[in-house]
């Protein structure tokens, strides 16, 4: 059970915080208005599972389902769309908010910007996202993916006409493969971690993540959450969400703890540490999990994860085995959610506290009056391994 689970406290220094203004209310209607504006938008469902809340011992439980995003079985659309709209938009001189989905696949405005060639790094959902709206927009997309990268996810990227392929390198290395591309030709890099002198764009995909955090709230309605978990890759869906909701409910937050396996847990390594330096995971990092197989934090995310999370917590790929056949088979009563790997990772990590020892549920204070939000970021977008898994009972808890 969850005897494998590791958890750390936040020990935060003090001093001032990280300012939320660029991932407030305010911004995050703005951004969800941008993609409302898309021709297929439609908000993704908010589960309410009461009936399996019920039986793990909680008061309420609500699961974000983004398998219907887009029709791209994940959320990371979110992102590179918005980062590209606000590239381009920048070409132009103008706002994102001039800039429609409509107007911004015009003749005119591909007349405008000309012939551009985005890149990227990709576990398979961020670089399908990325091809998804090049192609909508008549560009052009290159797509790098780490060793291990999953067939199917590479068919996915191929079929929306971006030049994709699998390297022999693990996922950071990856990206350091598409930054060097992206310099020799002169390219776009579109990736969701920043570092010195790259901090633009992936403040913008962070930005277009907050469209799946508003909803959420909207679907909520007068519920507040008590306890918000997400997983983390390099952090930017974590710390936009994280800071969307500190921002929101700035005088009673949600406790917030942030999910991670144990094969590619650098914001676990980086919390537990403490010494103010972003901790580094190497090697192959050969989890379930594969869109949180990054062993390299993004600064910007961390630097919110570090003053606004509570908890974080590196997990066996058991956890989220367990989330992907709870979701999938639901108590009697509630909704369905079919959630990859790296989607059910943090409701899993849920079930396994509350189905294990007394001292991690005391720790995050998770019993009958809990409610929980959780965020399913994936569909099942490799669907042999989610059969292996759901139907087969690969990575059980007795494994």
């Amino acid at each position: 059970m969850n005897e494998n689970i590791r958890i750390v406290q936040n020990k935060k220094q003090g001093g001032a915080l990280t300012s939320l203004d660029t991932l407030n209310e305010k911004t995050a209607e703005k951004v969800q208005r941008w993609h409302s504006s898309f021709d297929i938008y439609q908000e993704t469902p908010l589960a309410h599972l009461t009936n399996t809340a019920k039986e793990l011992g909680l008061g309420d439980l609500y699961v974000k389902d983004e398998s219907y995003r887009f029709g791209l079985n994940a959320f990371k659309v979110l992102g590179s769309s918005f980062a590209i709209g606000n590239y381009i938009a920048g070409l132009l001189g103008e706002e994102i908010d001039k800039l429609p989905f409509a107007r911004l696949i015009s003749q005119k405005v591909h007349d405008q910007v000309g012939e551009l060639t985005f890149v990227t790094a990709t576990d398979g959902n961020h670089g399908r996202g990325l091809a998804w709206t090049a192609s909508r927009l008549r560009q052009h997309a290159i797509v790098y993916m780490p060793k291990g990268s999953s067939q199917e996810r590479l068919d996915n990227i191929l079929a929306e006409g971006a030049d994709a392929s699998i390297t022999d390198m693990n996922y950071d290395e990856t990206v350091r493969l598409a930054k060097s591309k992206a310099e020799r030709e002169n390219d776009i890099l579109v990736q969701d971690t920043a570092w010195n002198g790259y901090e633009k764009i992936p403040a913008w995909i962070m930005q277009g993540y907050l469209t799946m955090a508003y909803e959420a709230y909207r679907q909520l309605k007068e519920q507040r959450p008590t306890h918000i978990f997400l997983q983390a890759g390099v952090g930017s869906m974590a710390g936009a969400v994280t800071g969307f909701f500190a921002s929101l409910f700035e005088k009673e937050k949600p406790v917030i703890t942030i999910v991670e396996p144990h094969k590619a847990n650098c914001i676990f390594r980086t919390a537990e540490a403490n010494d103010g330096k972003l901790h580094v995971v190497k090697g192959d990092m050969d989890t379930i999990m594969a869109g949180l197989a990054c062993g390299e934090p993004n600064p910007a995310g961390w630097n919110v994860l570090r003053d606004y999370a509570d908890y974080f917590i590196s997990c066996p790929d058991s956890a989220a085995a367990k989330g992907m056949r709870i979701l999938g088979n639901p108590a009697k009563g509630d909704t369905r959610v079919i959630s990859g790997e790296s989607g059910a990772a943090a409701f899993g990590c849920v079930a396994q506290i509350m189905q294990g020892r007394d001292e991690i549920r005391e720790m995050l204070n998770l019993g009958s009056s809990s409610k929980v939000l959780c965020f399913s970021t994936e569909g099942n977008t490799d669907r042999e391994r989610y059969r292996e898994i759901v139907w087969n009972g690969a990575y059980s808890d007795n494994q």
